[in-house]
């Protein structure tokens, strides 16, 4: 049973680290996929810390508020990264980081 604190945040990053997967994949699949590598290098650190933001929180590590401080400002740069590219994935990853960056702020605070 995770720390019930943190539940909303774990949520948030489990969903942004398979949007950004799932959005990495769809850009190695579009016609121009040199374009389309910062967003996948972005997306790619964006779901590794999001991950393990989500453990640490899973854990209760003493680190966890000072990771999830990173994790919003990694979150918020994918987002804003994804919002660049018109492909329906890359908004809905776009959102899903922002939504994320959101709670780790909070569970940050």
């Amino acid at each position: 049973m995770t720390n019930s604190m943190y539940e909303a945040c774990i949520q948030a990053c489990l969903k942004c680290a398979v949007a950004c997967d799932t959005c990495a994949a769809s850009c190695l699949r579009e016609d121009d996929v040199k374009m389309m590598a910062r967003c996948i290098q972005t997306d790619m650190d964006c779901a590794d810390v999001c991950r393990t933001a989500a453990a640490l929180m899973a854990r209760d590590s003493d680190f966890a508020k000072a990771f999830c401080k990173v994790c919003a400002q990694v979150c918020r740069a994918c987002g804003e990264e994804c919002k660049q590219h018109k492909a329906e994935h890359c908004q809905r990853c776009a959102e899903a980081c922002m939504a994320c960056a959101d709670e780790c702020e909070r569970m940050a605070a």
